[in-house]
């Protein structure tokens, strides 16, 4: 179906279900996974974290999680989780693609991905649908909430969340009608149009779809083609979600999303303007996503509650980029050697992506609870199928350089239990473990194949201590994993590189969560130590002989200890007011690593930084409602300087930057004025450090990825019910 013309059949869906008359009889009462803060300034309502097995309050879980709810994104504007990243503390991510793909959690990482299996630090999931390591198709229209758990969750999700994991979560159906259009429009030829419809389709069944299409240039002007959107965002996201009250005791979610994003992708430039490209070859970075995910709870059982999730999700990707920066005229006017240079790079690869889960999870009720009733107990188990065929083509001044198909299968089988133990004296004792076992299977046009196996463990302790109605502690050790695995294309001097090891993290934390103000404000603030063990380093050098290509391996590092603390605090200062805010410190350095460089000399990393890993991250926000419906939020987020890779001294600088939305939010309409990056703060996400220009005899230079410019738009609301 054409992308342009599906939020105009939402338009019209919507316009049809205000007509129709509400069904008499309504559906039962749906519990909400999360609530929003209070808007009338009595108390905070502490939101709930759906990525836990028991839904606990962020209050009352013992580890540091950040939760943002539909207000505040809102509040600021959001269109995408790349709108949101700066509100994260000790949370970054690596601008090599066009939408955040590759994310960092307290240093720990990717920074990308252009050859080998999928092998992700970083969870990241979508109303119970696993993308770890596809996380660009994440627009924030009608999103309930997203959450950010820092450090292993090793009971939890295993061998893919070593750093951590963020879960987004849509709004569920409501059992009332409620539906809604909305039209940004800015600078860069923004478009943007959403639209959701929600409510029962019979006393039993509930819905919830939501479309929302995006467009804007890019930001770049390819001086060459004459073109100003070779590095174009065009997205398309949908999302259907049904409740099905199939019994007394069973209840059934269904969630299916669609994802279309058609990017371009010509965001680097020989100069550094981050203004005006040269290419004649822009690249892609394209993704098209089909994910299900079937939630049935079952709470017949006098004792416990089951609970089965089974998700789905099916990717075909590409990324490709002009190598080269540049076309054949501006290269034949520079000269190599005495005569005009010869340059013409083009890399690109294309996948397909399926993974297919199933989770059974068992867990007491308060029949059900052993001890003399003071311990809640969980058991389940879970199984995956991932595979991905990737096909890698890139051509060199004219010929064929690299080629390569693979194909990628893993399974991963887990076992995994629980048991949260209520003491005298306002103590509670949690302890989680989990048992993986992981096969895969790689074969290659290059006649490389691997076939490694292991089994790996993780769980948790963490020890709560309620001081008192309003203050709890908690001290928490976490133990994760990370898969070893293997590099693929390597030279035979590399031989002792095909494969690294698993990586072990031990994650040691204290943290207080606090009420204030008679619940007017809130704060949460957490310490931790965290140990690598066989620290993963993603490495790359330039092959001398063939200058466009790179030698792409991970390999063990060693251990290396990080350390650091987060705090986030919500007060709401009046009725109309609210400040928010949030700060990191991160201090994460390699332990003893060396490598050998591209002319066979030794670096020596021990003590540096981590790539991606700024000692400071922070945000401070302001929202203003008054009663007639006015409204005003003002917000500011920054990080230091850090470096960009883990094999260079490339680094960027460190900055800040001001977003702020002001409008008139009427009962049935809103109309926003909206502007982000207000000071145009020119800011790196992605750097290198290398040769690409034949002119210059491939002397290493710094290039720099930008993030966006200052942009100023308008967006209009309309509700019904």
């Amino acid at each position: 179906m054409n992308k342009v013309l599906l939020p105009t059949l939402l338009a019209s869906a919507i316009a049809q279900a205000i007509v129709t008359p509400v069904i008499a009889n309504e559906a039962p009462d749906v519990a909400q996974s999360g609530t929003s803060a209070a808007p009338d300034g009595s108390t905070i309502e502490h939101l709930v974290v759906s990525s836990d097995f028991r839904g606990t309050s962020v209050d009352k879980l013992p580890a540091s999680v950040t939760v943002i709810d539909q207000q505040r994104i809102e509040d600021q504007g959001a269109e995408h989780f790349e709108d949101m990243l700066n509100n994260i503390a000790n949370f970054n991510w690596s601008g090599g693609s066009s939408r955040p793909k590759y994310f960092q959690i307290r240093g720990v990482g990717e920074q990308e991905e252009y050859k080998g299996a999928p092998n992700s630090s970083v969870g990241f999931i979508i109303d119970d649908i696993d993308l770890s390591g596809l996380g660009m198709v994440s627009s924030m229209y009608d999103l309930q909430q997203f959450e950010v758990l820092r450090g292993p969750q090793g009971t939890r999700y295993g061998a893919n969340a070593l750093a951590g994991l963020i879960y987004l979560k849509s709004n569920d159906p409501t059992e009332t009608r409620e539906h809604g259009l909305e039209l940004s429009l800015g600078d860069d030829n923004l478009r943007t149009l959403s639209g959701f419809s929600s409510g029962p389709l019979s006393d039993k069944l509930l819905y919830r779809v939501a479309v929302q299409q995006h467009q804007q240039n890019g930001y770049i002007d390819n001086s060459y083609l004459k073109r100003d959107d070779t590095n174009q965002r065009d997205e398309l996201s949908t999302r259907l979600k049904l409740r099905w009250f199939a019994t007394d005791n069973l209840q059934v979610d269904t969630t299916v999303m669609f994802a279309d994003f058609d990017n371009g992708y010509d965001a680097w430039t020989l100069d550094n303007n981050g203004e005006t490209s040269l290419s004649d070859q822009p690249g892609k970075d394209s993704q098209k996503t089909t994910g299900a995910s079937v939630k049935l709870t079952y709470d017949g059982f006098a004792s416990a509650q089951l609970v089965s999730l089974t998700s789905f999700a099916n990717s075909d990707h590409q990324y490709s980029f002009d190598g080269d920066w540049a076309n054949p005229d501006y290269w034949a006017s520079r000269n190599c050697d005495g005569g005009a240079c010869e340059y013409n790079y083009f890399w690109d690869q294309s996948g397909k992506r399926q993974t297919i889960s199933q989770e059974l999870r068992l867990s007491s009720k308060d029949a059900g609870k052993i001890f003399a009733g003071s311990t809640d107990w969980l058991v389940g188990v879970y199984l995956m199928d991932l595979s991905e065929d990737n096909d890698l083509n890139s051509v060199y001044n004219g010929f064929p350089d690299e080629v390569l198909q693979s194909k990628y299968d893993a399974d991963n089988y887990a076992v995994f239990g629980q048991l949260d133990t209520t003491f005298s004296g306002g103590y509670k004792l949690s302890v989680g473990a989990r048992i993986e076992r992981r096969s895969s299977d790689y074969r290659d046009s290059n006649n490389d194949n691997f076939d490694p196996s292991e089994t790996m463990w993780g769980g948790h302790i963490a020890l709560t201590k309620s001081f008192s109605d309003t203050q709890e502690g908690y001290a928490r050790i976490a133990r994760g994993y990370k898969a070893g695995g293997f590099n693929m294309t390597l030279p035979a001097s590399m031989a002792d590189k095909k494969e690294f090891d698993t990586e072990i993290l031990y994650n040691y934390e204290i943290g207080l969560k606090s009420d204030w103000l008679q619940g007017a404000a809130n704060t949460r603030l957490s310490v931790f130590y965290m140990d690598r063990q066989d620290q993963q380093v993603a490495a790359s050098l330039q092959n001398p002989a063939d200058p466009q290509r790179f030698i792409l391996f991970t390999e063990n590092a060693g251990s290396s200890k990080n350390y650091g603390a987060e705090f986030e605090g919500n007060w709401y200062v009046s009725d109309s007011v609210q400040l928010y805010s949030s700060v990191g410190y991160l201090s994460a350095e390699y332990g003893d690593y060396r490598y050998q460089d591209k002319y066979g000399s030794e670096v020596d990393l021990s003590g540096r930084d981590l790539a991606h890993s700024p000692h400071w991250t922070y945000s401070l926000g302001a929202t203003w409602r008054s009663a007639e419906g006015w409204f005003a939020n003002l917000n500011g987020s920054g990080k230091s300087q850090f470096y960009y890779s883990d094999s260079n001294d490339s680094r960027s600088k460190p900055y800040s930057i001001v977003n702020a939305k002001v409008g008139y939010d009427a009962d049935t309409w809103a109309l926003y004025l909206w502007g982000r990056n207000l000071t145009d703060k020119q800011y790196g996400v992605r750097g290198f450090y290398f040769g690409n220009e034949p002119d210059q005899d491939w002397a290493e230079k710094q290039y720099i990825r930008y993030g966006d410019p200052r942009q100023l738009g308008l967006t209009f609301q309309l509700r019904f019910l």
